[in-house]
């Protein structure tokens, strides 16, 4: 997909971004192809091709009433199959090292069950205000800018929240002792 607008995405955008469900999926259709043809050229060979191009599509729908101009559309899918793609270095490259994993096995022997109740404990456990940051962020997938608008603070209040929702949660999973050693 170039960055510039094909004239029947332009026609079919203005009534998908007013809820049109009929000219959205006629506009996914004609998006579906060109996503992934960029994926498959720009994904890493570890990333599932598919999975990018469904994720690319689901974004498209649910986001598509927030692009502000009818031109930037090809600009914005390709935009956001480059972050999809990205998604799995980023997360190599937020590992944490393997020293912090092995000295943390207590977190290896849990059902997942068990774990997902500790994360929901841990998110409960937050004030409000930051409980709702870091549900905006992680489960809504909402933007920073959208996030802030949401919670009707600045960019940096948003982001100064999301940051201590996080550090809270980990404190709850992970805690310290007196000394500082986990």
């Amino acid at each position: 997909m170039s960055t510039a607008t094909p004239p029947r995405i332009a026609q079919l955008l203005p009534a998908a971004r007013a809820g049109d469900a009929r000219a959205m999926e006629q506009l996914l259709a004609l998006a579906r192809p060109d996503i992934r043809r960029y994926a498959l050229r720009h994904c890493a060979a570890t990333t599932a091709t598919d999975d990018v191009v469904q994720e690319a599509l689901i974004i498209v729908y649910r986001r598509v009433g927030a692009l502000r101009e009818v031109a930037a559309f090809g600009g914005w899918v390709i935009r956001i199959v480059q972050r999809l793609c990205m998604r799995p270095m980023l997360a190599w490259l937020k590992a944490e090292p393997l020293a912090q994993v092995e000295d943390d096995l207590a977190w290896s022997h849990k059902p997942d069950h068990e774990l997902r109740h500790d994360l929901a404990l841990a998110i409960d456990s937050l004030p409000s205000k930051y409980r709702e940051a870091l549900l905006l962020r992680d489960f809504e997938e909402l933007t920073i800018e959208e996030m802030s608008e949401r919670l009707g603070v600045t960019r940096e209040a948003a982001k100064s929240r999301l940051h201590r929702a996080r550090a809270l949660v980990r404190e709850y999973l992970v805690p310290t002792d007196r000394t500082g050693i986990k």
